[in-house]
């Protein structure tokens, strides 16, 4: 192969690498976002979601590292929201602080609880821009 061609290949490689996936580095800094919508199962109970509801509030308290914690359930009138009811937004100062909470003990007794009444769920993580 000439040197012509290396330079073309070498140039496509790391075209293709920047462009893979189209997700944004994981090393990016600054606050990360981590969005979780719920749907649960249609024989879930209301004091199953209540439990639900508190466990995951309880992760802010539990889990260093978790900057801030909100949550709401879909009042949205555009019927866009495919049945999901829950929504959670968990604020860490890095990335590195949302790694350490994804094994976190604590948020992993909280998965063994929703499992049960889950029927979907969608998470999206994010760093936070202006």
């Amino acid at each position: 192969m000439n040197t012509s061609m290396l330079v073309v290949l070498s140039f496509v490689a790391v075209a293709v690498a920047g462009c893979a996936g189209g997700a944004e580095s994981h090393s990016a800094t600054g606050a990360m976002r981590h969005v979780v919508l719920l749907k649960f199962k249609p024989d879930a109970t209301a004091e199953q979601i209540r439990e639900i509801e508190n466990e995951f509030r309880a992760l802010k308290s539990k889990i260093q590292g978790v900057q801030a914690l909100e949550w709401g359930t879909n009042v949205s009138p555009e019927g866009l929201s495919q049945d999901f009811t829950h929504c959670f937004l968990v604020t860490f100062p890095d990335a590195k602080s949302r790694d350490a909470y994804i094994p976190h003990p604590a948020h992993q007794a909280f998965v063994k609880i929703l499992r049960p009444v889950l029927d979907k769920v969608m998470v999206i993580d994010y760093v936070a821009k202006d």
